[in-house]
């Protein structure tokens, strides 16, 4: 390809959008590229090479998906565009047709190749990487050196899903639940560690269902043990769990260890068992909420999160408002709330009772002003405690980060606080989170 002939370092720039796990694949993806000695340069400038990780979870990322690959293949046409992600896996058609030069498409099992793939000379006019998906069952190990402009740092741990709720599309884009091994996982972890990261998020697509295709078969409470065990100043932090895969093992391990964070996000859906059932998800509201509970009691300090999918084909005004009844008698700190968008592909795209934009937007509306008495309410507990933050950023002689159990702080500190975890006093709520006062000498 003309730009790798005419130099020696072809430019790469690298987009993402969605979730964790595509964050971590992308910063695989950077390692790579410079191990080789390419450099990499912003997506918004020139480049020899674009690469694009796609989501595909909702209609509005599908879209922004195809406006980036527009973008990557008007800004340099002698330059080479690769896409990836979940809308790469499920939509190659689409994005072949999008006009003009066709993209090199790299499917999410062949992520581990992508780098290669990008960098090979001679490209032919149509490049499929996709392979069956529904097949695969090995991980695409992606080691990752760090996380330019993070203090925090993910490690993903496992890919894929088997649990096929109606409304999702992820298991057709991801395939079946596949572990990265432990011996992997703490190799990583270290790596992290010694690069100076002073927290570690734990992610991946149903981490939940970690170690359950291993040989011997093990579980997440097991990785999370040995971790733990790695020493280091280090706090580790659980990105999404099911309800029924939080086990009393684990609730131990958050119980023993402070370098557990105090912090669970719990994907509840609906509040309503009939919803659920469409849905196809696993568990009762019943059961939902005495995991929740059990957790609360067990750590009182915790921050305990949940997803909230509103709008969902039939559901109607008695249906969402025993969600609102079912959330607020929750022991919650905070919800994620979204609309449903209706993906081809799955089962729910083809339900009868689609919910119209409008009401959808009232309901999201009204969830989230929940949200936002949940928050204020958790936030309120805790004026007048003090908690661990990890200072992520400083500007103006003000620090900003998170507590262990998910509050965000500001509080004046000195610069050299950066990627350090102090001990603050939370003195007062705000809008967006709490002010405080650094404890200075406490580390």
């Amino acid at each position: 390809m003309s730009a790798h002939d005419n130099a020696k370092a072809p430019r790469v720039a690298i987009t993402t959008l969605g979730c964790k796990v595509n964050q971590y694949e992308s910063a695989a993806f950077a390692t790579a590229f410079a191990e080789k000695g390419a450099a990499l340069v912003p997506f918004s400038g020139p480049a020899d090479i674009y690469v694009i990780n796609t989501c595909a979870v909702t209609g509005k990322a599908a879209a922004e998906s195809r406006r980036l690959v527009r973008r990557a293949l008007r800004r340099n046409p002698g330059a080479r565009v690769v896409v990836t992600g979940c809308y790469a896996q499920v939509a190659s058609k689409e994005i072949r047709a999008l006009g003009g030069r066709p993209p090199c498409i790299v499917g999410n099992g062949c992520k581990d190749q992508l780098v290669d793939i990008a960098l090979e000379h001679g490209a032919s006019d149509l490049e499929l990487y996709l392979g069956d998906i529904g097949r695969q069952r090995r991980i695409a190990h992606l080691p990752v050196a760090g996380f330019p402009g993070r203090t925090r740092a993910y490690l993903k741990i496992q890919d894929g899903c088997d649990r096929f709720c109606s409304y999702c599309i992820v298991p057709y884009a991801r395939g079946p639940s596949r572990s990265l091994a432990a011996a992997d996982v703490l190799a990583q972890a270290r790596r992290l560690i010694d690069s100076g990261y002073r927290e570690i998020v734990l992610t991946g697509i149903h981490i939940g269902l970690y170690g359950l295709d291993c040989e011997p078969p093990s579980d997440l409470a097991s990785l999370v043990r040995r971790l733990l065990a790695l020493g280091g100043d280090i706090r580790f932090r659980i990105s999404s769990l099911e309800s029924a895969e939080i086990s009393e093992e684990l609730l131990d391990l958050f119980v023993a260890s402070p370098r557990l964070v105090p912090h669970l996000h719990i994907p509840l859906q609906s509040g309503d068992d009939r919803v659920l059932r469409r849905m196809n998800r696993p568990y009762a509201t019943a059961e939902y909420a005495q995991v929740v509970e059990r957790i609360a009691t067990r750590l009182p300090e915790a921050a305990i999160g949940a997803d909230v999918l509103v709008g969902f084909p039939g559901e109607s005004e008695e249906e969402f408002e025993a969600t609102c009844a079912f959330l607020a008698r929750l022991p919650l700190a905070y919800l994620h709330v979204f609309p449903y968008s209706r993906r081809p592909g799955t089962v729910a795209a083809e339900m009868a009772g689609q919910v119209p934009a409008k009401v959808k937007e009232e309901r999201v509306a009204r969830l989230r002003r929940l949200d936002e008495e949940l928050r204020r309410a958790f936030r309120a507990r805790f004026v007048g405690r003090v908690r661990p933050v990890l200072v992520e950023r400083w500007r103006r002689g003000e620090a900003r980060g998170l507590t262990d159990n998910y509050i965000p702080v500001c509080f004046p500190a000195p610069r050299n606080l950066a990627n350090q975890v102090v001990r603050v006093r939370l003195v007062a709520c705000e809008d967006k989170g709490m002010l405080g006062d650094w404890l200075e000498g406490e580390g």
